[in-house]
């Protein structure tokens, strides 16, 4: 399969891997979602695949998505290509698996927990840093309390709190951590009884599995959506929290 500027698509044994490949940091721009959208929703033949794996090249799984593409002309836009990766995610059938190797922040997070699998190396890590820049993470506030339960996540949500692999597993954010060392390897072989596994029967074990989580998620996104559109880009603090980070220098809240 043809790659694109920012992503690495293959498609083998019924399993499709999407590594992202925008170095060092994988930070999700408009056009690297731009083009995850149209590989999940028109190149990959979603009927003939057991699992739909994420991976990544560079120092980090995703540092999360470019500040710059919050400001006011591009947020709009920003959140409408954001959201539809996960709405896409959420309506195939196949598996969705994410392989973690390092850092998974913001938005890198908000992905890789969307996942139906996460696989995580030792050396990774999880967190929600948006509220430190005025903004929130909109896919983890819908996501986040049915996966670790509503105290952990208005910790990392509100809070933008940071946790390694081990907490991540021992809270049920992660399903399995394998060492650093190994890790490539480690996740070949995770993935190694789904190519024996009869794809139609994996995606219907996992479509009912999912449909009332998935459902519900969707709903509230739509709503958390407004949310984040209407009332938290009318603050003066997000825009100021935006406007601090790429100025390099300490937000001065106003507290509206």
């Amino acid at each position: 399969m043809s790659n694109h500027e920012f992503l690495r698509v293959a498609v083998e044994d019924g399993i499709a891997t999407i590594t992202l490949n925008r170095p060092p940091l994988n930070v999700l721009n408009i056009p690297m979602m731009r083009e995850l959208n149209t590989v999940l929703g028109s190149e990959l033949d979603h009927d003939a695949l057991g699992a739909i794996v994420f991976r990544a090249e560079g120092k980090a799984f995703s540092a999360g998505v470019d500040v710059a593409d919050h400001t006011g002309a591009k947020v709009a836009e920003m959140i409408r290509l954001f959201h539809g990766i996960f709405r896409q995610l959420a309506a195939t059938d196949a598996l969705t698996i994410a392989a973690v190797g390092r850092a998974a922040l913001g938005g890198g997070c908000e992905l890789a927990c969307f996942c139906d699998i996460v696989l995580a190396s030792d050396r990774a890590k999880f967190g929600q840093p948006e509220i430190q820049v005025g903004v929130l993470p909109p896919v983890a506030a819908c996501l986040l309390p049915a996966q670790i339960g509503i105290k952990k996540a208005i910790e990392l949500n509100a809070l933008g709190a940071t946790i390694d692999a081990a907490e991540a597993h021992r809270i049920g954010l992660v399903n399995q951590v394998f060492p650093a060392d190994t890790f490539d390897r480690d996740v070949d072989a995770y993935l190694a009884p789904l190519k024996k596994l009869s794809r139609p029967v994996v995606r219907l074990a996992k479509r009912t599995t999912a449909l009332q989580v998935r459902e519900a998620m969707l709903a509230q996104l739509d709503r958390v959506e407004a949310i984040y559109l209407e009332e938290l880009m009318q603050l003066e603090d997000a825009h100021e929290g935006i406007a601090a980070f790429l100025e390099k220098r300490d937000p001065i809240w106003k507290h509206a």
